[in-house]
């Protein structure tokens, strides 16, 4: 089983896509954190090709030096950006890294959501 995992500092946007993710099937898999130094240590030990929701604009550490850092001990995981960003720059900057496989600007909504539905088919469903 694929885990997905939501890294935002932002609580209330953590709680708006657990809830849609929810809504729509995904419980028992999804697991949330507000600081990226904690989700970086629990998702380096995921061999299972994780899937992440993660936001760009944290503190400590950004969204990008978050998955070089992950890159550097898990090769196998997927990152769906789902940030406040609508930056040229932070898209363009996303098409760097393989590892991410789309760009969202928050918050999910329904209509998002149904636009991820075939990446989300290969995880977990209650």
């Amino acid at each position: 089983m694929n885990n997905i995992y939501i890294v935002d500092d932002e609580t209330i946007s953590n709680f708006i896509t657990r809830k849609l993710l929810e809504l729509e099937g995904y419980k028992a898999c999804v697991t949330e954190f507000t600081k990226a130094e904690e989700a970086l240590k629990v998702i380096t030990e995921d061999k299972n090709d994780p899937l992440i929701f993660l936001d760009l604009n944290m503190p400590k550490m950004n969204g990008f030096e978050f998955i070089e850092k992950l890159g550097q001990k898990n090769n196998s995981f997927k990152v769906i950006l789902l940030t406040s960003s609508n930056s040229k720059f932070d898209l363009e900057e996303s098409k760097k890294y393989p590892s991410i496989i789309r760009y969202l600007v928050k918050p999910l909504t329904k209509n998002k959501f149904h636009e991820i539905s075939d990446i989300l088919d290969q995880y977990c469903r209650n």
